[in-house]
């Protein structure tokens, strides 16, 4: 098959911008972060609501859509800690609003429409898939009890670095297992991803952890970086096998057309969305 120069470039082209985006978002000031993922919450509402409707061949009222993210995003709100705005805490002051709005939107959906049940308890896993991934990721950004570094007059950094490391891990653990199964993979994972292959998974998972834990050793404590990327390469990897199969059900491709040759938000944090639980439930002992 020829190379595809016209594909190659709008793929690189578009990478370029997300990953300018994504950098802008996590490294500027805290208000960045919490616009980028509010941004990003909205967006795998959208096309993981998409997803259901084709799932089950429904069509829900914008109503409902809309009633979902503003329900969803009160979590996020929530865990946002002391970040505040023209003086008003966003979690004791704006949380409320969005979750009557979206409670609101939900029921005046509901009475616009017939009812699929199976379809609307299927959009409200939602809630943990999406809006609690989020929200913990918020979490683990405005912390100051969870400290990392190795440094202990350092520690005021780790809610900083943690989004940032966890977010890395998973790109490490993608690209080696990419990388590995292109060279040497012949054993399917599984047969609702068929191109990922038993010896990519392994290989990535072992130079995620390798790389973060050995490189970053002299700045983070190894146990936290030990537990993050182990956690981060497995837990990614099934939350990329989890949207596959999502969408395999639904009968599409991608998830969403946001990004030119990369698919949409769900494609693009499948793996983050499953990790932050178990990466949070792992600092929070730790």
């Amino acid at each position: 098959m020829a190379f595809n120069w016209k594909t190659f470039w709008t793929r690189a082209f578009t990478a370029l911008i997300f990953v300018a985006v994504m950098m802008a978002g996590l490294l500027y000031n805290e208000w960045s972060f919490l616009i980028l993922i509010s941004l990003i919450h909205f967006g795998c509402w959208w096309e993981y609501l998409q997803l259901i409707e084709k799932i089950f061949g429904v069509s829900f009222h914008p109503y409902i859509k809309l009633g979902f993210c503003l329900t969803g995003y009160h979590l996020l709100l929530l865990c946002c800690g002391s970040l505040q705005w023209l003086g008003f805490g966003l979690a004791s002051s704006f949380s409320l609003p969005f979750l009557v709005a979206g409670l609101v939107l939900l029921v005046t959906g509901m009475f616009r429409q017939r009812i699929h049940v199976k379809a609307l308890g299927a959009a409200a896993l939602g809630f943990v898939y999406i809006s609690l991934s989020w929200a913990l990721l918020l979490s683990l950004r405005y912390t100051t009890e969870i400290h990392i570094m190795k440094d202990p007059a350092q520690n005021a950094m780790s809610g900083f670095f943690i989004p940032i490391l966890l977010i890395v891990a998973i790109w490490i653990n993608d690209t080696c297992a990419y990388l590995v199964g292109s060279m040497i993979g012949k054993t399917p994972l599984s047969k609702i991803s068929p191109k990922k292959t038993m010896e990519g998974t392994v290989g990535g998972m072992l130079l995620c952890v390798a790389a973060i834990t050995l490189i970053l050793q002299y700045w983070f404590q190894w146990q936290a970086l030990l537990g993050i990327s182990l956690i981060a390469a497995i837990t990614g990897t099934a939350g990329d096998l989890l949207e596959s199969k999502l969408k395999r059900m639904a009968g599409v491709k991608d998830s969403g057309h946001i990004m030119p040759g990369h698919g949409g938000f769900m494609d693009r944090f499948d793996s983050l969305l499953v990790a932050i639980p178990f990466v949070w439930l792992f600092l929070l002992f730790f």
